[in-house]
């Protein structure tokens, strides 16, 4: 399903939070064909700032798919803010509890209905001090080997302009710069029909990260670090 039948809210949202960000920035976007007119699909964008999940949704829905993103549980218990979200076709998870099975149930139906579900493979916004990707979490993975859909990769830089986690300072300025970039899917043809067990999900998420770090490169110049040190020891053919 792509942008047809957001409902009130979804047009809502539009209506309300485009404007700004077209103001706010002034963007690159690039490679928005890789990413399928209908059917379910895995986007895993690198993240460098909390203004990410803005950028990332804008240059999703002008590519023709409407995001939807994850969010914690309880905040969809909330009255009314829970139901918008829902209405807007945002995804509630548990984390980090024995509900955490039934999470990705919930996830794997709404791929499989055709949703663009978008998952921060790192977690969180990345420690590292440059910002490039860092050790990436396996549910992306967990998901792809579920569903067998298709993992798009999708990298930016600029957000970090905006907000950056590290000083904790927001910029209003007009037209800031951002670029996002998606590429085509990641090649998990290797693990297809896999039992997902914890070597599998660490080679799968290490294809993934790898990609978004080089990826990244290609777009902010310089040479990234290792996604881990040398005392780790996952097995993967990629390290560099």
């Amino acid at each position: 399903m792509g942008r047809r039948r957001l409902g009130f809210w979804g047009r809502f949202a539009v209506m309300v939070v485009k404007p700004v960000l077209t103001v706010w920035t002034r963007r690159e976007w690039r490679g928005m064909e890789h990413l399928p007119p209908s059917g379910g699909i895995i986007i895993v964008p690198n993240h460098l700032s909390h203004f990410d999940p803005l950028v990332s949704a804008h240059f999703i829905y002008d590519a023709g798919r409407w995001p939807s993103f994850l969010g914690k549980a309880s905040v969809f218990k909330v009255p009314v803010i829970g139901r918008i979200l829902l209405k807007c076709r945002q995804i509630p998870v548990e984390r980090g509890t024995v509900d955490a099975a039934r999470s990705l149930e919930t996830l794997e139906r709404a791929v499989r209905s055709g949703a663009a579900v978008v998952i921060y493979p790192e977690g969180t916004t990345t420690r590292e001090p440059e910002l490039w990707p860092m050790r990436g979490k396996t549910g992306a993975a967990r998901l792809a080997l579920a569903t067998g859909a298709p993992v798009v990769p999708v990298v930016m830089w600029g957000p970090q302009r905006i907000f950056d986690p590290r000083d904790k300072k927001v910029s209003l300025r007009p037209r800031t710069p951002v670029t996002v970039v998606a590429g085509p899917p990641v090649d998990l043809a290797r693990w297809s029909g896999a039992v997902p067990t914890k070597t599998v999900l660490d080679e799968m998420t290490d294809a993934i990260m790898l990609r978004l770090r080089d990826m990244l490169a290609e777009v902010r110049g310089g040479t990234p670090p290792p996604l881990w040190s040398a005392q780790q020891n996952r097995r993967t053919g990629e390290r560099a």
